[in-house]
């Protein structure tokens, strides 16, 4: 019985891509000086009684560098979407005209960017734990697979060194991923 070392990598691969992604979705979220739907696609609005996401409510726009809108489609959900974002944690401060909603995004005080930077670092730490935990349980299979007399020595060798490979090349990207990050939440 031989296993099937390019399923196992696509497998490896596919979640250490995942591992990316989430963090990706996470640095959406992260406030910088600059306006960003993502900021505010990750809210929830309560919404006829059960909560949806915020952009199910409405549309999300970027008119400006400092200023988000949301084009609520009822205008019963307008003080629901304003509240959402108040209570979001985001500091932001929501202002409502009709059924559109608009949020100014403040400048950043340096106090607030260096605990942003704190952050994104955690959110980076996560991802690499995550692709590093990945990498162990792929490794534990390989022992398994050489004990059970499914690959040799010198193959166990081979894929290991390939899985390490795979595993370097998401940290880069992660650690590519921080730095980009953090120059964009430390510009003024």
């Amino acid at each position: 019985m031989s296993i099937d070392i390019d399923a196992i990598y696509k497998d490896i691969t596919r979640r250490m891509d995942g591992a990316i992604g989430v963090l990706l979705d996470e640095y959406k979220g992260l406030r910088t000086g600059r306006a960003n739907a993502g900021l505010l696609e990750s809210l929830v609005v309560e919404a006829y009684g059960s909560d949806m996401p915020i952009n199910q409510v409405g549309n999300i726009g970027v008119p400006e560098p400092r200023l988000l809108t949301v084009q609520v489609w009822d205008k019963g959900l307008v003080q629901s979407v304003e509240k959402a974002i108040i209570n979001s944690g985001l500091g932001l401060n929501p202002s409502s005209e009709g059924q559109l909603v608009r949020v100014p995004i403040p400048a950043l005080t340096e106090e607030r960017r260096i605990e942003l930077a704190k952050v994104a670092h955690k959110y980076a730490e996560d991802a690499r734990i995550a692709v590093r935990n990945v990498r162990r349980h792929a490794m534990d299979n390989l022992k398994h697979s050489e004990k059970d007399n499914e690959i040799s020595k010198d193959e166990h060798h081979e894929y290991a060194d390939e899985i390490q490979t795979l595993t370097d090349q998401h940290i880069s990207r992660i650690d590519e991923l921080l730095e980009n990050k953090e120059q964009d939440i430390k510009q003024v």
